[in-house]
């Protein structure tokens, strides 16, 4: 019996010493629509400075990352869901999202600013904004900073998408946005956002960036976090932020 249990335990050790190693297999969320931090590129496939650090994550990680896109207002469900593993989406740490995810370390700090017209007065005083229509992306920051602060004195109107903000406000129907400063600033370096620009003082906020994962999820949330401090130690997130910003979001 014992040599039987043996040869058993031998024949397991070599096949599983045989058997080729599989590929550590991730699915990462994103939105597609947050540019410069997520966006479908011309080829079709997300791009962006959300997509490049995920990817750069996942070579710490040494595992194989597919990216997939999600619209915002279905991406936590989603991942709840399990149909992906993590959300890399330019997500704010807020105490509500922490009731049903976990937060990474942060991987950017966020503040808010006004975009309007370019070369026309627009104070940015709750006085001088009554009256005026002012837009958001929905459920985020900026749309419960104007609905909270502003919406008593202002029409609020809220958009499913960042981008379809940005087209109102460029057809007229807006008076200006409330908006994420670093994705707003790289639209006004577009040709669509060149006759718009910020006004008034930046809005600072106590708000960090993480990746989202599941609770219960610990093992690979230790994992992203000591891919997140490798990346920040040999100058990958540097590379990373330098292609999009000329200046640090860190």
């Amino acid at each position: 019996m014992k040599k039987c249990t043996a040869l058993i335990a031998a024949l397991l050790a070599a096949a599983t010493f045989s058997a080729p190693a599989q590929a550590d297999k991730l699915r990462i969320a994103t939105e597609g629509a947050y540019a410069p931090f997520n966006f479908i590129d011309a080829s079709g496939k997300p791009g962006g400075f959300d997509v490049d650090l995920v990817l750069a994550l996942c070579e710490k990680m040494q595992a194989e990352c597919e990216i997939v896109t999600q619209d915002w207002d279905g991406i936590i469900p989603g991942l709840q869901a399990r149909r992906y593993d993590a959300i890399s989406a330019s997500m704010s740490i807020t105490p509500e999202r922490q009731k049903v995810v976990a937060f990474t370390k942060p991987i950017y700090k966020n503040l808010l600013a006004f975009v309007a017209a370019k070369g026309k007065a627009f104070p940015t005083d709750k006085d001088a904004l009554k009256g005026k229509t002012l837009g958001a992306q929905r459920a985020t920051i900026a749309a419960q900073y104007l609905e909270d602060n502003l919406g008593d004195v202002v029409n609020v109107k809220l958009y499913a998408t960042q981008d379809s903000a940005y087209l109102d406000l460029a057809a007229g129907r807006l008076d200006g946005l409330v908006s994420d400063k670093f994705p707003a600033y790289g639209w006004l370096q577009t040709d669509a956002g060149k006759g718009f620009e910020f006004k008034g003082e930046d809005i600072p906020l106590d708000d960090h960036i993480g990746i989202a994962l599941r609770k219960d999820d610990k093992e690979l949330m230790e994992r992203f976090n000591k891919a997140i401090d490798d990346v920040l130690a040999d100058g990958t997130y540097q590379k990373i932020n330098e292609k999009y910003f000329p200046f640090s979001i860190y």
